[in-house]
């Protein structure tokens, strides 16, 4: 019975899919900004100003681990 815990029906698919983005040409990044609500938001604005990012290509603010701050991560792939 508890072999059935222990395997799951998508343990291939996500497994390909961490083979094929460790073996791709391609490598994820993340980068997150953690700070006050208005800090992380002007950063974002002043990224977008300086050509960085889109103002949209960051998550929502979520909460931080840290109490009362937020953060935002934005994704991107870079060529390896």
């Amino acid at each position: 019975m508890s072999q059935c815990f222990l395997e799951s029906p998508n343990v291939p698919t996500v497994e390909r899919e961490v083979s094929a983005l460790q073996n791709s040409e391609r490598d994820r990044l993340r980068i997150l900004i953690i700070g006050s609500r208005d800090g992380v938001i002007e950063t974002i604005h002043d990224l977008y100003h300086r050509g960085f990012a889109e103002v949209s290509a960051w998550s929502p603010l979520l909460p931080a681990p840290s109490s009362g701050e937020v953060m935002s991560i934005l994704t991107r792939d870079r060529r390896r």
